[in-house]
């Protein structure tokens, strides 16, 4: 008796363990079926990752877009009682105020009506000596632009001599020409010019006086110069010794 229970205490201890081993090994599998590979988790993770940077990347690109079309609006900055008078008489094509924004400052303002004189004397046409079209289209200024009017109130023998004289009207030319681009609310001050003497700007807005010379209308963008059109030819202090 004590022989045969032995026996059995033994088969079923064995069933047992037969059973636990059992139950382990599907545990095992089970675990292993439910827990990602780690090149699963990794790539779920680049996805999403992936899919973040690229909504980034549009957002930042939508943003770009939007500062971009505000900052393409060539009448945004422009001051002047005078710009409206200056819309009517260029209302479109190379001369205006979205044409000039296409070109570089010398060749924008050879195709505006109301530079001419300006253009003839920096382009070579009233002295061959100073042609200054290639130094003022090859880096950013600011430009402040006297209009025909303003050369018609010079003496006529008082242009006539500067013209012939190319020191005189290179000096005159580039006191017109401020290095870097003023927006209307950063052009209030003293500058240095190209010429090397210092121009006196006052007032704001409308109201902004260049030496004695008053403002026809600013804040008109070209590809590289912001224009302020004003209604007198200014003299640097060598040419007015």
């Amino acid at each position: 008796m004590k022989t045969q229970t032995k026996s059995t205490a033994s088969a079923i201890l064995g069933i047992g363990v037969i059973s636990l081993l059992g139950l382990t090994a599907c545990a095992d599998d089970t675990a292993e079926d439910e827990a990602p590979a780690e090149g699963q988790e990794e790539t779920t993770q680049d996805d999403g990752a992936t899919e973040t940077d690229a909504d980034m990347d549009d957002d930042a690109a939508a943003q770009d877009d939007a500062d971009m079309e505000e900052g393409m609006d060539p009448a945004a900055d422009l001051v002047g009682a005078a710009c409206g008078d200056y819309a009517e008489q260029v209302p479109d094509g190379d001369g205006s105020v979205e044409g000039m924004a296409q070109d570089p400052v010398a060749t924008a303002a050879s195709n505006n009506p109301m530079l001419t004189t300006l253009t003839a004397a920096v382009s070579g046409e009233l002295n061959p000596d100073v042609d200054l079209v290639d130094t003022l289209n090859g880096d950013e200024f600011t430009v402040l632009a006297p209009v025909d009017d303003a050369f018609a109130d010079v003496p006529e023998d008082d242009l006539n001599a500067l013209a012939e004289d190319a020191d005189a009207l290179t000096s005159v030319l580039t006191y017109h020409v401020i290095p870097g681009q003023l927006s209307p609310d950063e052009i209030a001050g003293e500058h240095e010019t190209v010429n090397g003497d210092t121009v006196e700007i006052t007032g704001e807005g409308d109201e902004l006086m260049f030496d004695e010379a008053g403002l026809v209308c600013g804040g008109v963008q070209t590809a590289n110069a912001t224009v302020y059109m004003i209604d007198g030819v200014l003299m640097p202090e060598m040419a007015e010794q």
